[in-house]
């Protein structure tokens, strides 16, 4: 059981971790968005402009990537749980010196689906790098992070609000 006076929810009062039980958890709708940048030279980004990138079309393969990631988070992050992903929708905008990277991922679970969204758009930002690499090869990942929640115990949460 966890240490209810230490706040750690996922640390037993041993110390070890351990995933939480939440099957007396109501289902509810629950959604998570979040957000990252890739920062390109302008070689990339024109050739992301004008659909040249050597290895094809490097936006699709990324947004393909995000999808498939967020359903495999529990492979990835230990203590996640499995939860049914109901929708992700994965956009990428190019920018003059980046691409933004959104996701919103979806379900009616027992837990959240936070750690689905920052997968998501980790991978997606993983896949994008890989696809640019050959034009650019100091492509950097940057600011991935939740900007918004909703559902569940805890409630609506922003990152604007």
């Amino acid at each position: 059981m966890s240490d209810k006076g230490s706040g750690l929810t996922h640390v037993r009062s041993d110390g070890t971790a351990h995933m939480v039980d939440v099957s007396a958890k109501p289902v509810t709708a629950r959604q998570a968005q979040a957000r990252g940048s890739v920062r390109l030279c302008d070689a990339a980004i024109e050739a992301l402009r004008s659909d040249t990138v050597p290895k094809g079309d490097a936006l699709a393969v990324a947004r393909i990537a995000g999808i498939q990631a967020a359903k495999r988070t529990p492979e990835l992050v230990p203590l996640a749980h499995p939860v049914a992903v109901h929708a992700v929708a994965v956009d990428l905008v190019v920018r003059d010196d980046r691409v933004d990277i959104e996701a919103t991922v979806r379900t009616a679970d027992r837990t959240g689906i936070e750690m689905e969204a920052l997968t998501c758009v980790s991978v997606a930002a993983l896949a994008l790098v890989d696809m640019v690499k050959a034009v650019d090869k100091h492509a950097r990942i940057t600011d991935i992070r939740v900007t918004a929640k909703s559902g569940g115990r805890s409630g609506d949460w922003s990152e604007d609000a």
